[in-house]
């Protein structure tokens, strides 16, 4: 992969964690009951771009987890703000648990993403920490 398409792969992964770190903060809106229609239509924004955005790194990259299956349980589990805001208490956690799961797994491909950009730059890891260039 050449390093403008690292590059710009590794900011279309920064950009989808974001929807990521949103979808959450739903959950949060919903646990609390603090939400109304705007941010009931935002919501469902978020859960396309999540999904749509999945297929664009599904077709970049080859990843093993999280899968598209995981995502789309996670997505389906959460179908609007009025439904998790009557769940149980124990339905927010188990999605909450998911979301993590997942949210982890993007950042771990973010940081492989960033190690093959470095590599690709000609620096090693951890000298590029430093600013140092990695002897050849």
């Amino acid at each position: 992969m050449s390093n403008k398409a690292l590059e710009e792969l590794v900011q279309h992964m920064e950009n989808y964690i974001e929807c990521w770190k949103q979808f959450n903060q739903f959950i949060a809106l919903a646990r609390a009951k603090k939400f109304g229609p705007e941010d009931e239509n935002h919501f469902l924004e978020v859960q396309s771009v999540i999904v749509q955005e999945l297929e664009l790194i599904l077709a970049a990259m080859e990843i093993g987890s999280p899968t598209k299956e995981e995502v789309h349980a996670l997505v389906a589990s959460a179908p609007s703000l009025r439904y998790l805001a009557d769940s149980q208490e124990g339905v927010l956690r188990n999605i909450e648990t998911q979301w993590h799961r997942i949210y982890l797994g993007w950042h771990a491909i973010l940081g492989q993403l960033k190690v093959q950009q470095q590599a690709e730059e000609g620096k090693s890891p951890l000298a590029a920490l430093f600013g140092k260039r990695s002897k050849k």
